[in-house]
């Protein structure tokens, strides 16, 4: 069940931004092994000039951040961000201009399944990949 926020800088089309999602949610199923359907993703735009970045970045650079159960190898964290760098280039974001930051809070700090803290419910997929 991630949560996913893409930060960028308006000015993408509907259908970029909609790539663009399924290339994080790709890279999501390849490596950390999560569903298929577990999507759970926005994309937050901003005037260039509420989006400052550093020296060398362009327009295209874009801020992935993920809230994760925790329990993934670092094996698979690599992955995911080589399968991300790899998927945004088919799109036309470099690797220079791509940010990904993975938040792990505890299980007991996920209220799902009708307000049950996650580690007390079968979530239904491995979190030790």
């Amino acid at each position: 069940m991630p949560l996913v926020k893409i930060s960028l800088c308006k000015g993408k089309s509907h259908k970029e931004k909609k790539a663009l999602m399924d290339a994080v949610h790709s890279a999501l199923v390849d490596s950390f092994e999560i569903p298929e359907g577990d999507r759970n993703q926005r994309i937050v735009e901003f005037e260039p000039e509420n989006f400052e970045y550093s020296e060398g970045k362009t327009q295209n650079f874009t801020i992935i951040e993920m809230t994760v159960f925790p329990g993934r190898t670092i094996a698979a964290k690599r992955k995911l961000y080589n399968k991300l760098v790899e998927n945004l280039q088919k799109l036309n974001i470099q690797p220079n201009d791509i940010l990904i930051v993975l938040q792990e809070p505890p299980l007991d700090n996920w209220g799902i399944s009708g307000g049950l803290p996650a580690s007390e419910v079968d979530i239904g997929f491995k979190l030790d990949v």
